[in-house]
């Protein structure tokens, strides 16, 4: 007799006027193939991955690595500033805020050691955002609802980072094999546990580092929000819930990036059934990176205007391939994705935040970082 066919609840909160690329949706259904997997939740910010689709969560009775990926902890921790907005200057901001383009040079063991984490792990990175799409941005509130303690015109600071090289270093020292999943009891297991949880705890402590350099550079001072790791893994049901490119619901207000010219938004996930206590992270990309290379003309009049956007606001990324790569069309709209979400019930939609100042990338002496 021929075993039963396994069935796995692929639930997708995106519509049908979503931007969903085919090779995502391909490789929804190759993960729902994998040994273990119990369900999945898909958001409209999906989008190809290397290992699997990002944008999704997906809960399972084993551990796959390869779906939080290399970046463990990445996430997006949002700041309220004691900066009136009358006072910010994005010209003269912009250049303070250069020094975040600069290894930080204070020690910073005692906070690794406040944060419950080895002195020197991976100390000389804490404070820096890295590469891709990670960025520092000052936004201003645009318009939100009443009763979350948000005015507007007031100004935040959202910082997208993750552990840097520490969570390559634990995905690149499990041993082979690893990736046909992982039994969460067994020493490979419980080691990669381990280190996951450590290279998630470093992230968070990351970012809070990158936002005081940056109120540091601002002459002002900032509150914690809300910090959201969106590539970890936690139980959840009796299982594992690996989560790539997916908000951690459940913790509060949620924030979702947009592009550097267009808005992010602040959301109050609903808890809907299926969503796995899961959200969209951002707009998600439309275009890989190689292929902007293509789409954005590399003039020199044209890269100088690609970094201003129509809210006044200014851009620092001195690397010229990572700010075509990084380009505003690259992504999908954020406004159809959180348009998506609250239509399938997964979120509510609090407050919408404009760009005024992005950092993602300055150039060094003699050459680029």
């Amino acid at each position: 007799m021929s075993a039963p066919v396994r069935s796995v609840a692929v639930t997708k909160f995106y519509t049908s006027a979503a931007w969903i690329e085919g090779r995502a949706e391909d490789q929804l259904a190759q993960v729902a193939g994998w040994p273990g997997v119990r369900e999945i939740a898909a958001f409209p910010d999906l989008h190809p991955g290397k290992y699997g689709p990002v944008g999704c969560a997906v809960l399972a009775d084993r551990i796959y690595p390869q779906l939080v990926g290399g970046d463990i902890g990445c996430g997006m921790s949002l700041f309220q500033l004691d900066l009136p907005a009358r006072r910010f200057k994005p010209e003269k901001s912009a250049r303070r805020m250069r020094v975040l383009g600069d290894a930080a040079s204070v020690d910073y063991n005692d906070r690794l050691e406040q944060a419950g984490l080895p002195r020197g792990l991976f100390a000389e990175a804490l404070g820096t955002i890295g590469g891709g799409n990670h960025f520092c941005e000052v936004q201003q509130v645009a318009e939100c609802k009443s009763g979350y303690g948000l005015e507007v015109n007031s100004l935040y600071l959202l910082v997208h980072s993750g552990s840097r090289g520490l969570g390559n270093a634990v995905l690149n020292a499990l041993p082979q094999g690893a990736f046909d999943g992982l039994d969460p009891a067994g020493k490979v297991g419980q080691d990669y546990l381990r280190d996951h949880d450590q290279a998630v705890k470093w992230a968070s402590l990351n970012r809070r580092i990158i936002a005081e350099r940056a109120a540091a550079a601002l002459r002002c001072d900032l509150q914690v929000v809300v910090d959201v790791p969106h590539n970890l893994l936690t139980q959840h049901d009796g299982g594992w819930l690996h989560r790539k490119g997916a908000a951690q619901a459940g913790v509060g207000l949620v924030p979702l990036a947009g592009s550097r010219a267009t808005p992010s938004y602040l959301l109050r996930p609903l808890g809907v059934d299926g969503a796995l206590q899961s959200t969209a992270h951002g707009a998600g990309r439309r275009y890989d990176r190689s292929s902007m290379r293509g789409r954005v003309r590399a003039k020199r009049s044209d890269l100088t205007a690609m970094q201003q956007n129509a809210y006044g606001g200014r851009i620092i990324c001195e690397d010229r391939d990572l700010l075509i790569e990084e380009a505003p069309h690259a992504y999908k709209s954020a406004k159809a994705v959180v348009a998506d979400l609250v239509e399938t019930g997964v979120a509510q939609k609090i407050a919408t935040l404009h760009p005024l100042l992005t950092f993602k990338k300055t150039r060094q002496k003699g050459g680029e970082r």
